[in-house]
């Protein structure tokens, strides 16, 4: 049987881009706050940076897709009407836009507010601009894309992005690789395998002379396929502290030419293990020869998986019995009866928060570390890392001052996900619940 502390705050970075990453965040408290209830922002979601291929002499450059939009936080309120305005005037001589439908710009070409219909509360591209290099310009030239936005919608009735949201446009020459999005698949069967379409393509000016990939299978999927070029370690030869996972990093001698696609030496397969339920595959190419590639925006992506598979999470109870005045440990416990794990790999969300009200007559005088008062007096939060592998424990010992005797004296123990009230993968959600008893009768 495995054990964690719940004292660790788990954290893990996978990919240098923003497709690619592991996301990991803090531990949290599960505790929702009014205000937040009650307010609302409006978002612009936009690239910093937007690199484009210089045009060859005589002719013109290609078109790259540049994906704004806007989103908003509160899924309280409902906001419709976004309009984005696109100010490409500080383009000027660096590069061009062509203007989709739906976009309506001004009589110069330069200002266009674009439709968004109804704001989303998740990021997601609403409008594509195409923007390629200016006849002429040269490699290094740069500009700005400009933006601001509104929407209807929100506690006010109209919602306002801050200011400054901009696009910085640079003109450069290079390989750039890049590689396909896969689309989420679920009900896989643990025990049987997955192809991956894996292809890298050069959407560059230049060849690709080799290129590297990187691959981050999380603990319920195995890499399969094993390349010579390859190097890998295994979710065993990390410590508890990460989130377990498989790593492989390659190294393949493949000419990549302007506008071709390859694939790798042999089709890549996962092994979906019999611990898997919520699992993440996510790889990286860079060029090799020491390039640089024009775009990263595009060379990493990741794969969502989800198994036909089940955990049991459980928790324990206790009791305990003391005189007025004394001081008595309560600990209750934690368990993933599997056969599953299950990690929050995305969002770094608690795999679990624990509520527990303490029984009548007695006060806390010491939690564990990642445990916190909750809403009402004698109420806590208790909460578990993002992962839990099967038969991981977990123990959460609150030292109660017995301020008077009650014979019986109940305090509950519920195991919650953060969000929500149960668990969709746990097939006994009877075991959720515990009792710490102090003083009992029998």
């Amino acid at each position: 049987m495995s054990s964690v502390s719940v004292r660790r705050v788990l954290r893990h970075g996978a990919c240098a881009t923003a497709a690619g990453a592991l996301l990991a965040a803090g531990l949290g408290s599960g505790v929702a706050f009014a205000d937040d209830a009650q307010s609302d922002q409006l978002w612009i979601q936009a690239p910093s940076e937007q690199p484009v291929t210089a045009a060859p002499d005589g002719g013109t450059a290609e078109y790259r897709s540049l994906a704004l939009g806007l989103y908003h936080d509160n899924d309280n309120f409902t906001v419709t009407g976004g309009r984005l305005t696109v100010d490409v005037s500080g383009l000027a001589g660096v590069a061009e836009v062509a203007w989709p439908g739906t976009c309506a710009p001004d009589d110069a070409g330069t200002v266009a507010v674009c439709d968004t219909g109804d704001v989303p509360t998740g990021s997601g591209a609403q409008v594509r601009l195409e923007v390629r290099a200016a006849a002429g310009a040269a490699v290094g030239a740069r500009g700005t894309i400009a933006y601001s936005a509104e929407a209807t919608g929100g506690p006010d009735g109209r919602l306002v992005a801050p200011e400054g949201a901009e696009t910085v446009v640079t003109v450069g020459s290079g390989p750039n690789l890049g590689v396909g999005a896969l689309r989420s698949v679920s009900g896989v069967a643990p025990g049987t395998s997955l192809a991956v379409p894996f292809t890298v393509t050069n959407t560059g000016d230049e060849t690709a002379h080799g290129f590297s990939v990187k691959m981050w299978a999380t603990y319920g999927l195995d890499v399969a396929t094993r390349y010579p070029q390859c190097s890998s370690t295994g979710p065993d030869d990390t410590d508890d502290e990460y989130t377990p996972m498989t790593y492989v990093t390659c190294s393949f001698d493949t000419e990549v030419a302007p506008g071709a696609t390859v694939e790798l030496p042999q089709p890549l397969r996962l092994a979906v293990t019999g611990h898997a339920l919520y699992e993440r595959f996510d790889y990286e190419v860079q060029p090799g020869g020491g390039a640089t590639d024009l775009d990263g925006s595009d060379n990493g992506n990741s794969w969502s998986i989800r198994a036909a598979n089940t955990a049991d999470f459980a928790v324990g109870g206790t009791g305990v019995s003391g005189a007025a005045g004394d001081t008595v440990t309560a600990a209750f416990e934690f368990a993933n009866h599997g056969p599953a794990w299950v990690g929050n790999v995305s969002s770094g969300d608690p795999v679990a928060v624990l509520d527990f009200a303490l029984p009548e007559g007695t006060t806390a005088l010491s939690v564990p570390g990642t445990c916190h008062p909750g809403p009402s007096a004698g109420h806590y939060a208790c909460t578990l890392p993002m992962w839990a592998k099967p038969d991981l424990t977990a123990g959460f010992p609150f030292r109660l001052r017995i301020d008077r005797i009650v014979p019986d004296a109940t305090g509950r123990v519920v195991a919650r996900p953060e969000f929500g009230t149960s668990f969709a993968f746990d097939p006994d959600s009877g075991n959720n619940t515990a009792q710490v008893v102090v003083n009992p009768s029998a």
